[in-house]
C-alpha cells in the first residue's frame, strides 16, 4: 500500500515537473518570438525610413512655408506696387514700402475706377467668362453622361474623335474661325468670343466628365431606373450630385482659362469694348510709363480668378483626389 502511494506521488511529481518545463519552454518561446518581432520592426526602420520619418516633421513644414512665401512674392510685389505712387515706383523697388509704410495709397485704384474703359472691360470679361464656363459645363456634362452610360452607334469612335480634338492648337483655328464668324456677322463681338471658348473647352470637358461618370456604380443607376427614373431625371438627380467635384474642377479650369485669355480676345472681341487683358495691353501701348495704373489693373484682374479658386478649393481638391484614386 505504501509502495503504491509512493509510486503515485512520484508520477504526480513528474507530471507537475513536466508541466512546469513546458510552461517555461512556452514562456521562453514567447519571449523569443517577441524579441524576433521587435528585431524585425527595428530592421524595417532602415535609414531611408528614419530619414523620411524625420523629414515628415517640422523641417519640411518650414521648408514648404518658405517655398510658399517665395511663390507668393510676385503677387505681393504687384499688390504693393499698385498701392504706391508713380514717383515712388520710379524711385525704388516695391520692397521699400516695408520700411516706409507711408508710401501706401489707394490713389491708383481711384484713378483706375475713374477710367470707364477699364471698368467696362471688367464687365465685358465677366460677360464672356461666365457664359463660356456655364455652357462648357452643361454641354460637357450631357455629352460625358451620354458617352459613359448611353448606347448609340459609333459611341467609342466618336469619343476617340473628341479625344483627338484635345491636341488641336488654338492657333490653327484662328483664321478659319475668323472667316466663319465674319460670314455669320459675329466677328468682333462678345458672342463670337463665347462660342470660340466654348468650342475649344468642350473636348477637355467631355473627356474629363466621361471618365468620371463612368466610375459611378452601375447598380446605382439600375436601381434608379427600376424606381421609374428616366434618363433626364437620372442625370439631374443622381449623376450630377455625384459628379460635383469633377464639375467644380472643370469650372475652375475653364474660368481661369477664359478670364486670363488674351489671344482670342485680341482677335475676336470688340476693339471698342475689349476684355480686361486687351484693355491693359492697350493701356501699355498708349501710356507706357503709367505703371501705377497698370499694376492696379493687373492685380484687380488677377484677384477675381483667385477668389473663384479659393471659393471652390475644397471641391477642386476632392475632384483631383477622386480622379487620382480612380
Amino acid at each position: 500500500m505504501t509502495t503504491k502511494r509512493t509510486t503515485a506521488k512520484r508520477i504526480t511529481t513528474g507530471r507537475t515537473a513536466a508541466k512546469r518545463a513546458t510552461a517555461k519552454r512556452r514562456t521562453g518561446t514567447g519571449t523569443s518570438t517577441s524579441g524576433t518581432a521587435s528585431t524585425v520592426v527595428r530592421a524595417e526602420q532602415s535609414l531611408p525610413a528614419r530619414v523620411a520619418a524625420r523629414l515628415g516633421g517640422g523641417a519640411v513644414r518650414v521648408l514648404l512655408v518658405v517655398v510658399g512665401l517665395f511663390w507668393l512674392m510676385p503677387t505681393v510685389g504687384l499688390l504693393l506696387s499698385s498701392l504706391r505712387d508713380k514717383s515712388d515706383i520710379a524711385a525704388s523697388g516695391w520692397w521699400q514700402v516695408l520700411a516706409h509704410p507711408a508710401q501706401l495709397t489707394t490713389e491708383s485704384y481711384s484713378t483706375l475706377f475713374a477710367n470707364d474703359k477699364v471698368t467696362h472691360s471688367l464687365l465685358t470679361t465677366a460677360l464672356i467668362t461666365v457664359p463660356a464656363t456655364v455652357l462648357v459645363i452643361l454641354i460637357g456634362a450631357l455629352a460625358g453622361y451620354a458617352f459613359a452610360w448611353l448606347d448609340f452607334p459609333g459611341r467609342d469612335w466618336w469619343f476617340m474623335v473628341v479625344v483627338g480634338l484635345l491636341v488641336v492648337p488654338v492657333q490653327v483655328a484662328l483664321i478659319p474661325v475668323a472667316k466663319l464668324f465674319n460670314t455669320l456677322g459675329i466677328f468682333e463681338s462678345t458672342v463670337g468670343v463665347v462660342l470660340f471658348h466654348t468650342a475649344f473647352g468642350l473636348p477637355f470637358a467631355v473627356f474629363l466628365l466621361r471618365n468620371f461618370f463612368a466610375e459611378i456604380p452601375r447598380e446605382l443607376l439600375e436601381a434608379a431606373r427600376l424606381d421609374g427614373a428616366g434618363e433626364l431625371r437620372l442625370f439631374t438627380r443622381v449623376v450630377l450630385p455625384l459628379g460635383g467635384p469633377a464639375i467644380a474642377s472643370l469650372g475652375i479650369f475653364q474660368f481661369l482659362w477664359v478670364w486670363n485669355d488674351m489671344l482670342v480676345a485680341l482677335i475676336f472681341a470688340d476693339s471698342g469694348n475689349p476684355p480686361i487683358t486687351v484693355a491693359l495691353q492697350q493701356q501699355v501701348r498708349q501710356f507706357g510709363d503709367n505703371v501705377d495704373i497698370l499694376a492696379s489693373g493687373a492685380f484687380l484682374s488677377m484677384i477675381v480668378p483667385l477668389a473663384v479658386f479659393f471659393a471652390f478649393q475644397r471641391q477642386f481638391v476632392s475632384g483631383v483626389m477622386a480622379g487620382a484614386v480612380k
